[in-house]
């Protein structure tokens, strides 16, 4: 006669299992620490846009020389833009500097970007629009050309990866992570019932 083993069943408790406490652990720890990197990133990200503002309006001597910033008269685009020796853009951005539309248009892409990385909300309008500012200085650079429009060699570093790409990219990725909520006012500004009916607005 053939027997058949039954089961054994196991009475009691069973303890929680300490790999699986770890791995959570683990886990939170990373969200934990990537939100703070992400934070850090968009507060330096903000100040390179702040300052850029401040230095072409002031004029602190950096970027910008003493006397020659927006405030004392200065193009914030007209230097820029007329130096521009590449692309398919060069002669459009040869019109475009000096002109009022474009230094208002710039500098104001500047101060809100840097404003609202810095405080952490509406990354995503941030991200459109700084990445729509880093596009075009991209193009003005037009990394894929050898040589400028005279000859003379253009000594691009690399033909794609330039540092207004990763810019742009990181824009991008703070919106998409919302970066906002730690050391920022984003989830603040989330509860606000305009950009809570607008999540765009985030």
């Amino acid at each position: 006669m053939a027997v058949h083993d039954q089961p054994h069943r196991h009475l009691g408790f069973r303890l929680p299992s300490l790999r699986t406490a770890r791995a959570a652990e683990a886990v939170a720890d990373t969200t934990a620490t990537s939100a703070y990197v992400f934070a850090g990133l968009r507060l330096l990200t903000g100040f390179i846009f702040l300052w850029a503002f401040l230095d072409k309006t002031f004029g602190f001597g950096y970027a910008t020389r003493s006397g020659n910033g927006w405030i004392d008269g200065g193009s914030p685009t007209k230097g820029f833009l007329s130096g521009v020796a590449a692309g398919p853009m060069e002669s459009t951005f040869h019109d475009w500097a000096g002109d009022a539309w474009a230094d208002w248009l710039f500098m104001l892409g500047l101060l809100g970007v840097g404003v609202a990385l810095i405080l952490g909300i509406g990354l995503r309008l941030a991200a459109i629009a700084g990445t729509s500012m880093m596009a075009l200085m991209w193009i003005a650079e037009w990394p894929p050309a050898k040589h400028l429009s005279d000859g003379s060699p253009s000594m691009s570093a690399n033909p794609f990866a330039e540092y207004h790409a990763v810019y742009a990219v990181v824009l991008i990725a703070l919106a998409a992570v919302g970066a906002g909520a730690v050391w920022g006012l984003g989830r603040a500004w989330a509860r606000l019932s305009l950009v809570s009916r607008n999540p765009w607005l985030r």
